[in-house]
């Protein structure tokens, strides 16, 4: 077995190639975009460079085949926010082989190690959490936009090798075409009847007011709970916003205000997944153009729901069953969306969980994010859970 280390284009490619080979015989296997993982990759394009750095290898076998991949990488913002300085592995792929993927995580520990990491969180993203987050263990059926989908054997090669539950998280399904629970609607009125609120869905024509306004609530909700939290800036939302602006409906971004002061947010996007999975990872000028036919002639059903987030003076007074009644409305309108999936909700974060549960959404898929410790003998802890 040879491990190498990604260092020009060829390289690239091979990183790139090595998830068609892994999963050629997977029906349900949507193969990301080519450009989507590279940018993950490029200093030009993401923006944790700024205060991090990345590795990349593949592994061949004896006859020079791919057989695997991994990427090590450290944010320095946040490697210090655990009980020792923390680096990430992530975009692991990998034969059925535990002498292959050992070579792949020992890669990773080492490089990792060698920069003054104790231990390393994995399979993560180099970046905000929405993407390529946590390994599949249940669940296994087409994977939305930007989710993770691995072989149901990966959980044995990472628990195998040593790696230990940090935490859980669960995609939730719903069917959009249910009407909404009355106690729901009851109290969606009596906050919809309440002067002092108001719900208003994003709108690209005021779109700096939008994105100051949601990057406010988002780094005022998440910081309350999340202990190793990155606050976003208006320019990495206004960045996405605009990037997804050829598939994205202005009614699938709601922010809740309280006297004109926001203090809720929900964000959804088409999931493009439906179509993506044609094209192999490759988005041409021709697979743009089919990209813009189907979004117009609305060929995508089901909708991928990223985050929602309520400030906590606000939690628990009816916001979340307020933007639940917009979402009626919407999909009322849109009636080619027949299924909303959000992912992900982590175990640290019962509120949204019990929220989807009551709502009758069903948890569909199951994640977990684990931690390595370098030091075998260290007490080993999960990320804290409310009780």
């Amino acid at each position: 077995m040879t491990i190498i280390e990604i260092n020009d284009r060829r390289s690239g490619k091979e990183f790139l190639n090595v998830a068609r080979v892994i999963y050629k015989d997977d029906k349900n296997w949507v193969c990301p975009m080519d450009r989507d993982i590279e940018s993950v990759f490029n200093p030009d394009h993401n923006s944790y460079f700024n205060h991090g750095t990345a590795m990349r290898w593949v592994l061949k076998d004896g006859r020079g085949k791919l057989a695997g991949r991994i990427a090590a990488f450290i944010d320095y913002n946040s490697m210090n926010h655990n009980d020792q300085p923390t680096g990430c592995c992530g975009f692991f792929e990998c034969i059925d082989d535990q002498e292959s993927a050992n070579i792949l995580f020992n890669t990773a520990k080492d490089w990792l190690k060698a920069k003054g990491m104790e231990a390393m969180d994995g399979p993560v993203n180099f970046g905000e959490t929405d993407k390529y987050w946590g390994l599949l263990v249940d669940g296994f059926t087409q994977p939305s936009y930007h989710v993770a989908y691995n072989p149901r054997y990966y959980q044995k090669l990472f628990e195998a090798y040593g790696f230990k539950t940090y935490y859980k998280q669960e995609g939730f399904h719903y069917d959009v075409r249910k009407p909404v629970l009355e106690r729901f609607r009851k109290i969606s009125e009596r906050v919809n009847n309440n002067s002092e609120y108001s719900f208003e869905h994003f709108r690209f024509k005021e779109l700096d007011k939008y994105v100051d306004d949601f990057t406010q609530v988002f780094n005022v909700a998440w910081a309350d709970f999340k202990k190793d939290f990155e606050p976003l800036s208006p320019d990495y939302v206004r960045k996405f916003i605009t990037d997804a602006k050829p598939i994205l409906e202005e009614k699938f971004i709601w922010l809740a205000y309280h006297k004109d002061k926001p203090i809720a947010i929900y964000l959804m996007i088409p999931d493009v997944n439906q179509i993506f999975k044609k094209f192999n990872g490759k988005l041409n000028l021709w697979n743009k153009l089919r990209l813009l036919y189907m979004v117009k002639t609305k060929k995508m059903s089901r909708a991928k729901g990223l985050l929602m987030g309520v400030i906590p003076r606000f939690q628990g007074k009816g916001i979340e069953s307020g933007f639940i009644l917009q979402l009626e409305k919407v999909f009322r309108q849109m009636p080619n969306y027949t299924e909303l999936e959000f992912s992900f909700v982590a175990d640290f974060n019962p509120p949204m969980r019990n929220l989807w549960l009551a709502v009758g959404a069903e948890p569909a898929k199951h994640y977990i994010t684990y931690r390595y410790l370098f030091d075998r003998t260290r007490e080993f802890k999960r990320y804290p859970i409310p009780e």
